[in-house]
């Protein structure tokens, strides 16, 4: 009995050395199989140590309780059991290995349940076979966790390179992305540069214009003062231009055998002269009804035409000017054709304005400067006020000072005798003006009050 209790001792040594790898290679708790191989192995554990050590209660009890205690230890350190963790399908590992994990553990543990019935009887040759059989599990289960490590590192080298492979792609999409951007960029500082010189092009010709509408309206603001004497000259000098032009016509009117009064008479059928030599009022008087005929107050410069003393010149410079229309147009009125070949013998005036010239005569001098002060009359007048207008004094009307001055220069009569002393109009000489609030009188020939 002694030999029999005393035999066994060397292979429970080996069991328990086994054991001991299987803890430190698996680190997993005990699984369990089904519940008749549990109980036969739980019942051959406790009767094998009973058997062997009647008194060793607590080795049993270490034994059985495996399962429910959280630490072992394992060549006097303790090892820490973790639970297996099921991956999904989306982790490493597929169900089928997960389940051929389940199996491989499963036959460790029969393996090691026929170790454990190897030894009662004591067979040795089954305990070397059951032996060889857990080592054989134990490899597998060790090839199943390397294959497990290189399928990992390896799938997570394939992750890394899709990740690095689509880092590269967006990369790409980002550079391709950042060049249109700077591109576009590039494009707005260009945009952005001409706007700027545009804008101080602007902000330039802003201050020239600012500087253009000061001077404008200081000139404006003087104009009212400078202008009405500006004006007033202006009426003179166009009255008296008509004069100087009817006085040779005239007398060319006479060399060529034309007879003045009949003449005058169809110019102003009722009008009474008091002297044969006012009859010269008449011609003016035509001659001023032809220049101001259809005029138009517009505002023009003048400066061009005053800037030369000499109207001839102002047409040669200015051929196809407003001013050389109207020197063109107002001859062919004033002059008749059968005027001009009574004076010249020919039509050479005529055919020389037609053709867009002017002829450089001693007449058509005079005219010109007429014509000149007539021009600048209507656009000082119209610069002054665009509402400017032109009044007319009828026949017959009543003598005012307000609105006429007598070409005779007629003073007025006594308070006394104002009702029986105030003449009349028998011949308006030149329109007046009416310009702004101011009026330039109109020339007037009055009856004789003898």
């Amino acid at each position: 009995m002694e030999h029999a209790a005393t035999r066994p001792s060397k292979p429970s040594s080996n069991i328990s050395e086994i054991v001991s790898k299987f803890a430190k290679v698996c680190k997993l708790r005990s699984i369990g199989v089904i519940s008749s191989e549990n109980a036969n192995q739980k019942n051959y554990h406790h009767h094998h140590h009973n058997y062997h050590n009647p008194n060793n209660n607590t080795s049993s009890l270490g034994e059985d309780s495996s399962d429910a205690t959280e630490e072992t230890e394992c060549y006097g350190e303790k090892v820490h059991p973790q639970p297996v963790e099921v991956l999904g399908r989306s982790n490493v590992c597929a169900d089928g290995e997960i389940m051929k994990l389940f199996d491989e553990v499963s036959a460790l543990k029969l393996a090691y349940v026929q170790l454990q019935e190897a030894h009662i009887p004591y067979k040795p040759e089954k305990i070397m076979a059951a032996d060889e059989l857990v080592v054989s599990q134990l490899e597998v289960l060790c090839k199943i966790k390397h294959a497990y490590k290189e399928r990992k590192v390896t799938n997570k080298a394939k992750l890394d390179s899709s990740a690095c492979s689509h880092l590269q792609v967006e990369i790409e999409s980002s550079e391709m992305l950042l060049e249109d951007l700077k591109s576009q960029v590039n494009a707005k500082d260009f945009e952005i540069l001409r706007l700027k010189q545009k804008l101080q092009e602007l902000e330039l010709a802003n201050v020239g214009l600012v500087e253009k509408i000061r001077q404008i309206s200081m000139q404006k603001k003087n104009a009212r003062v400078l202008s009405m004497t500006t004006l007033e000259d202006a009426f003179k000098a166009t009255s008296k231009s008509i004069h100087d032009f009817a006085k040779p016509l005239i007398s060319m009117m006479k060399a060529s055998g034309w007879d003045l009064d009949l003449a005058a008479k169809s110019i102003e059928d009722a009008v009474v002269f008091s002297k044969r030599s006012h009859k010269k009022y008449a011609f003016e008087a035509y001659i001023a009804r032809i220049m101001f005929l259809g005029i138009a107050f517009k505002s023009y410069n003048v400066d061009a035409v005053m800037r030369f003393d000499d109207p001839i010149d102002t047409l040669t410079e200015f051929p196809n000017s407003d001013f050389a229309e109207f020197c063109r147009k107002k001859y062919l009125l004033v002059v008749h054709p059968m005027l001009e070949a009574s004076f010249f013998g020919n039509l050479d005036h005529r055919a020389f304005l037609l053709s867009g010239k002017h002829p450089r005569t001693p007449f058509y001098h005079i005219f010109a400067k007429m014509a000149k002060w007539v021009w600048v009359l209507q656009g000082i007048a119209a610069s002054i006020d665009p509402q400017a207008k032109i009044f007319t004094v009828d026949r017959g009307s009543k003598f005012s000072d307000v609105h006429m001055e007598s070409v005779e220069g007629f003073e007025g009569a006594t308070v006394a005798d104002q009702e029986q002393a105030i003449p009349t109009v028998e011949l308006m000489v030149m329109p007046g003006f009416k310009v702004g609030e101011s009026f330039m009188r109109s020339r007037v020939y009055l009856s004789d009050l003898r």
